[in-house]
């Protein structure tokens, strides 16, 4: 059986087209790809030799034997492992809303499905949504019929969407909008069902949803009172 991973990269924006067409050639697709700063004093980048603070973070789907080949080439083609160069990691994955968006997001990795989640003890499980622009109000309707709190939303371009809109058979807008969802293990199945009921792949919103582990939290004590 695989095991599947939220893959992130986080490189210095210049380095994003050779990082992508990398990716290309070792068939994983980056989903989605957003800007950010890097937060460290000048005198930090000084040290490691950067030469800015803007980012690019990408994500993708990667099973855990691409993810051994990606990495190998990311040391050896463009030496992450020197300081200011960049950083990739990933995190397992708990669940993914719907068959035809598995197969979506793990297209070409021979991925086969296991058991739902690596860390069965946890408490809590982080809900990320890809949703179109302006269609974060419909997630977050749907997602509180089924007990969420409140999310948190981030804007990101898609990449790849001939791809995604072959696929899937409908058009995709390439601005996207990332909720971040925070909710109780126990509530995570009723959520996304309830999201790719009001906001998934057969609305305007075109929502593809998947859950991450949280290990630990801090801040949720309310809502751990309110629920025994």
């Amino acid at each position: 059986m695989s095991e599947i991973c939220l893959m992130t990269t986080i490189i210095n924006r210049s380095m994003m087209p050779k990082i992508l067409a990398f990716y290309q050639r070792q068939k994983v697709t980056v989903n989605f790809a957003t800007l950010g700063r890097g937060t460290a004093a000048s005198e930090v980048l000084d040290y490691f030799g950067l030469e800015g603070s803007e980012k690019a973070v990408l994500l993708a789907m990667v099973t855990d034997l691409v993810w051994k080949d990606i990495k190998k080439g990311l040391q050896m083609e463009f030496q992450i492992d020197v300081p200011g160069t960049g950083i990739a990691f990933t995190i397992p994955m708990g669940s993914i809303g719907g068959r035809r968006e598995l197969l979506f997001l793990t297209e070409n990795q021979g991925f086969e499905k296991g058991e739902e989640s690596v860390l069965k003890e946890t408490k809590y499980e982080l809900l990320i949504v890809i949703a179109n622009q302006g269609y974060s109000n419909l997630v977050m309707d749907a997602a509180r019929e089924t007990g969420a709190g409140g999310g948190t939303v981030i804007h990101a371009k898609g990449t790849g969407m001939e791809r995604a809109e072959a696929f899937f058979g409908v058009s995709l807008a390439s601005e996207k909008e990332i909720i971040f969802i925070v909710a109780k293990s126990g509530q995570k199945n009723g959520i996304m069902q309830s999201v790719m009921r009001g906001a998934g792949m057969e609305t305007k919103a075109k929502a593809i949803i998947f859950s991450l582990p949280v290990t630990s939290t801090a801040g949720l004590r309310l809502m751990e009172e309110e629920n025994g």
